[in-house]
Formats: structure tokens, C-alpha cells, sequence
């Protein structure tokens, strides 16, 4: 690491606010991506007659644990249960459902309130809540991080050809820019998404593009002022490649000022998904999702436990977020 960044890197350390919610941010993070292992409605292992089983990883028949069939085991089935505990045990995770399985056990009507059982209570269907937002928190910031990543790597690829060359071609690109940059985004994501059969794939294609003129403006500033430098004229005098002189001595210079909007681009990608999932224009209906939760709220104001767990666990993340953006914004300004 340069010395350089190693100095932007204590800066954003020093930070107590900013780099403490990232820290609680990588914690939410990390505990998504074990869903399975958090949340699951298979036991995490089963020992059957000195024999070891992983069910979360592994599909096994029924007959591995002495039933009749030869299908998946149901491990929530009693006879099931009854069957590993005569002969073995089982190591539940800490929330017995999956984001798609109902309680069968509820005594009361659905969405019923929060319980021992259910800490946030069940959804319309009778999902755990908790176990739901586990899975929808997993698949808001994957999405989101790819989106953001790739909209960046485009938008700079954009901004360093516009910003290097000038002229006609930043010319043209700033005029195709500020037609694409009038479209209102959310009505045409909407719009193309409702064309296809709901898919995250789609859905990423189409906020991509859509998405991918954030950075340009800043990376072609960043260009416009760093060509005319005497390195680059330098460079240019020796016979180096225009695309050698972009992405290894323009680029690096440059990429403070992008770097330190990825939070905020993170922030805006995952609000955007929970919006369209809210709309019914996001992910698959059987998918776990914020937005989802967030719709079941508005349609059971009974149920206000469904309302408020999609409204502070989206606050809680999009705050995070905001005080790391701020953070990186102030470790990477370049008058400190």
C-alpha cells in the first residue's frame, strides 16, 4: 500500500463515527451472507447412528434416517424428528424457518405478532420476519454491490475517454449524457421491467443501464485537468499509448474523488431495488425483499411489526452507509 493511501486509510480510522459504522456494517454484512447457517428450517447437523450429516449443504432422502421415503427428509416433519432422536440428535440453527417457510405450529391468525417463537413475528403467509429479513439483506446488498460496482467501472471507462480526448468526443458524449440524464430513471426502469418475466438478472441489465452516468461527470473533470499536466505531455512525448497513460498514471490521480461516492451510489442502488420490490417491479414475488416487507406492511397496518422491521432494518443500513460515505468523502478530499 502507498504511503499515500496508507495516510487516506488513518484518516478514515480516526474517523470513530464513520469507521465504527463500518465496522457494524461488515457485521450486518457477514451475518447475510450466513443466512443459511442463521436461519434455516434443516438442522445444521445430524448424527444418525454414528454417522454425521450436514443438511444445510446436503440433500438426503428420507430413508437415510430410517422413513419410508426416498424423497428429502423433512426435518420439520415430527416423524421425521422422532426418527433422528431415537437414534441420534440434531443441531438446529438459531431461527428453525427458512425465509419461505411458513409456521404450521401458529395457534393464531397470520400475520401474527412477534413470539419466542418468531421474534419479529410472521408475515400474511406465516414466514418468520427475522428470517426474511436476513435473506432480503443478503440479496439488497449483493445486488447492490454489483450494480454499483459495475456502474462505476462504466462510468469511468465513460469519463476518462470523454475527459482525456475532449473535443468532439466530449462533445458528443456530454449532449448523449444530458439527454440520458433527463430520463426519469424509476418510470423507465419500471416500464422495461414490466416487458420480461421478473428476473434479478433483467432487472440488474436494465438499472444498469440507467445507472451508469453517475461518475462520469467526476472522472471527466478529473481528466479534462490532468491531460494538459507535464507527466502526461511527458508520456506522450516518449511515444506511450494513450490507453497506458488513461488507466496507469491519469487514472490512479483521479480516483479519489469516485472512490469516495461508492457509499453513496451503494446507498441510492439499494434504495432503488427496495422502491421497485415495493412497486411490485423488483424481484420475483417469492423472493425475500425489503421492499416485499415493506409492501405486507402497508397491506396489514394491523400488523405494524411488519411495517416497522422493514422500516428500521432499511434506516439502520441506509445510515450505516451514509456516515461511511461522509467518512471516505473526508479520508480521500485532497486539502487534507
Amino acid at each position: 500500500m502507498s504511503p499515500i493511501m496508507q495516510a487516506r486509510v488513518q484518516r478514515f480510522k480516526q474517523n470513530k463515527l464513520g469507521f465504527g459504522c463500518f465496522i457494524v456494517f461488515i457485521i450486518i454484512f457477514v451475518l447475510s451472507l450466513a443466512a443459511e447457517l442463521i436461519a434455516n428450517d434443516k438442522p445444521l447437523l445430524v448424527k444418525y447412528e454414528q454417522s454425521l450429516y450436514l443438511p444445510v449443504f446436503k440433500a438426503y432422502p428420507e430413508t437415510t434416517f430410517g422413513g419410508v421415503f426416498e424423497t428429502e427428509a423433512d426435518y420439520k416433519d415430527p416423524v421425521v424428528q422422532q426418527l433422528i432422536a431415537d437414534r441420534g440428535w440434531a443441531v438446529w440453527p438459531l431461527i428453525e424457518f427458512s425465509y419461505q417457510t411458513p409456521n404450521l405450529d401458529l395457534a393464531v391468525p397470520v400475520p401474527s405478532a412477534p413470539t419466542a417463537q418468531n421474534w419479529l413475528g410472521t408475515d400474511d403467509q406465516g414466514r418468520d420476519v427475522l428470517a426474511r429479513i436476513l435473506y432480503g439483506l443478503r440479496v439488497s446488498l449483493l445486488f447492490g454491490f454489483a450494480l454499483t460496482f459495475a456502474s462505476a467501472a462504466l462510468g469511468i471507462l465513460v469519463g476518462a475517454i470523454q475527459g482525456y480526448y475532449g473535443g468532439w468526443v466530449d462533445l458528443i458524449g456530454q449532449r448523449v449524457l444530458e439527454v440520458w440524464g433527463g430520463l426519469p430513471m424509476l418510470f423507465m426502469v419500471m416500464i422495461l421491467v414490466s416487458m420480461f418475466t421478473p428476473s434479478v438478472y433483467w432487472l440488474f441489465v436494465i438499472m444498469l443501464l440507467f445507472g451508469w452516468t453517475t461518475l462520469v461527470g467526476l472522472v471527466r473533470a478529473e481528466f479534462l485537468r490532468a491531460r494538459n499536466f507535464d507527466y502526461v505531455r511527458a508520456a506522450r512525448s516518449l511515444g506511450v499509448t494513450d490507453r497506458t497513460i488513461m488507466f496507469r498514471h491519469i487514472l490512479p490521480n483521479a480516483m479519489s474523488s469516485s472512490l469516495s461516492q461508492l457509499p453513496f451510489m451503494l446507498t441510492a442502488n439499494i434504495t432503488a431495488l427496495t422502491a421497485l420490490d415495493f412497486l411490485g417491479y423488483g424481484l420475483s414475488p417469492d423472493a425475500a425483499s425489503l421492499g416485499e416487507l415493506l409492501l405486507q406492511g402497508k397491506n396489514n397496518l394491523n400488523a405494524p411489526w411488519l411495517a416497522l422491521s422493514g422500516f428500521f432494518t432499511l434506516a439502520i443500513v441506509l445510515s450505516l452507509l451514509i456516515y461511511i460515505g461522509e467518512a471516505t468523502r473526508d479520508a480521500f478530499d485532497p486539502r487534507r
